[in-house]
């Protein structure tokens, strides 16, 4: 793929990069960055290649993941306490809607955070994709570089656990 295209297709998927970025940094905006930019550079200079065995999408998702994880890996040893998912750190625009609505909207994003920082990170991850980023479980299985079976198992497991800890409000 010419770097035109290479950058077009960046562009073009760049929103869900952020988002999966961020999850894969356990919501830390300024390692997403980091990561985020890393895994670009990877890609325009030539250090990831795009075969097309799979969506480019989901081949650029398993960039930023293997990404994050070198990045984790690199400054382990600056960091004391593992990655988690922080307060407020999904919460969605609020603005246009009436204070009670905003109120309930706040408070469902921190329940719902907090559910999923008790989940495993391979549920989390799992769960980030097939969810926010509409991929399949196959396709999700592909980014987390996983068999498609061990996928179904910690998507089926992970929904479970945040029924559970959701008290099986059918909030999912």
């Amino acid at each position: 793929m010419h770097r035109p295209d290479l950058e077009a297709e960046l562009e073009r998927h760049h929103r869900a990069a952020y988002g999966w970025a961020m999850s894969c940094c356990g919501w830390d905006r300024t390692q997403a960055d980091d990561v985020l930019q890393t895994s670009y550079l990877k890609v325009l200079e030539g250090r990831a290649t795009f075969g097309g065995r799979s969506a480019f999408r989901t081949w650029l998702f398993g960039v930023i993941r293997r990404t994050a994880l070198e990045y984790q890996r690199r400054n382990a040893i600056r960091r004391l306490l593992p990655l988690h998912v922080g307060p407020g750190s999904m919460e969605p625009p609020v603005s246009g809607t009436d204070p009670a609505t905003a109120v309930e909207q706040k408070e469902t994003t921190r329940r719902l955070t907090a559910a999923l920082a008790r989940l495993s990170g391979r549920q989390r991850e799992l769960l980030h994709l097939v969810f926010y980023e509409d991929m399949s479980i196959s396709q999700a299985a592909d980014v987390l570089g996983i068999g498609v079976g061990t996928a179904r198992t910690h998507y089926e497991r992970g929904k479970r656990r945040l029924r559970e800890l959701l008290g099986g409000r059918g909030e999912l």
